[in-house]
């Protein structure tokens, strides 16, 4: 039963968001794989209006933080404030307790901010002035960055990207999705209309039947092969990590899930890793003048054989 309301909760968010069906799908396999998505996009993309889609169709909590300069850590997560009136010290907790968290223009937060955040994200958990308090378990963090070198930005270090399961972008679209915004957002916002079709309950156990989606070791085998790819290719100074290893195959098996399938193919693994690998290569010096990240991407998964006709499911 789950699955269809997986597939409702797509639907949901399509309804608003124009001509994005395969981002809104990764968006939706990030938060099944218990990952975080950065959006890069200039301002007035419909970041927002994705975030508060998705947080509307699970029917959970959204906040939204705008990130700047002089944010501190305890913006992010919380502090402890004197109340006269009790005469004690009480909590305020942050914005980051929230199912659904869009954390707007990340990279002009100073590092001490962002990494305020990174807890947050890995561990679930916000330590505020020495208390840790755990956030709720389906928190997804969709965080934005300006793709123009803008004034005032800390680029995220590379510790910091290895944390977001995908990168994606949302781009113009095309003539005739501008028209559908056009005629879709005139008389109402379509965002008012959406009503939870999934609990926030349920995504937490689909998140566990993820877990246990069968990858044989075909696949696996595919995933290491792939992995080395990174590694080794000419153009690549530093390739994936084990962490972004482990987050490939996790996603994968929610993408299989997805696809109302209790065991991953290979193909589930292609469809990840452009937006899972893009952002945690690094290139030598040399290669940046006349490659992207992307192409050396799409190069791998050409170059690397998948494994054709397997017992998959066993």
């Amino acid at each position: 039963m789950s699955h269809h309301n997986v597939q409702a909760l797509m639907e949901a968010v399509n309804r608003v968001v124009v001509g994005k069906e395969q981002q809104v799908r990764l968006l939706v396999v990030a938060l099944l794989a218990r990952g975080h998505v950065l959006l890069e996009d200039l301002p007035g993309m419909g970041k927002t209006v994705l975030a508060k889609s998705l947080a509307q169709a699970i029917g959970g909590t959204y906040n939204r933080l705008q990130f700047t300069s002089d944010l501190l850590p305890s913006d992010v997560v919380g502090l402890h404030y004197f109340n006269p009136k009790t005469n004690e010290f009480e909590l305020r907790r942050g914005p980051v307790f929230a199912d659904v968290l869009l954390a707007d223009e990340i990279n002009r937060a100073t590092p001490r901010t962002q990494s305020g955040l990174l807890e947050c994200m890995e561990e679930r958990q916000a330590t505020i002035e020495g208390v840790t308090l755990p956030l709720p378990r389906t928190l997804l963090v969709l965080a934005t960055q300006n793709p123009i070198e803008s004034e005032g930005t800390y680029p995220l270090p590379e510790a910091q990207l290895d944390r977001f399961l995908f990168k994606l972008s949302l781009g113009y679209g095309t003539r005739e999705d501008a028209r559908e915004i056009l005629r879709r957002f005139r008389e109402a916002s379509p965002l008012e209309a959406i009503q939870p079709v999934i609990s926030v309950e349920e995504i937490a156990s689909i998140q566990r039947e993820v877990q246990s989606i069968h990858v044989s070791s075909a696949v696996e085998d595919y995933v290491l092969d792939l992995t080395e790819a990174t590694r080794k290719h000419k153009s690549v100074e530093a390739g994936i990590s084990p962490r972004a290893m482990l987050a490939l195959v996790r996603a994968a098996q929610a993408f299989a899930y997805l696809e109302g399938r209790r065991y991953v193919l290979p193909d589930d693994v292609k469809q990840v890793v452009p937006a899972l690998c893009t952002h945690r290569i690094r290139l030598t010096m040399e290669a940046e003048l006349h490659i992207t990240e992307r192409e050396v991407i799409e190069e791998i998964l050409h170059t690397v054989p998948a494994p054709v006709e397997g017992a998959f499911s066993r």
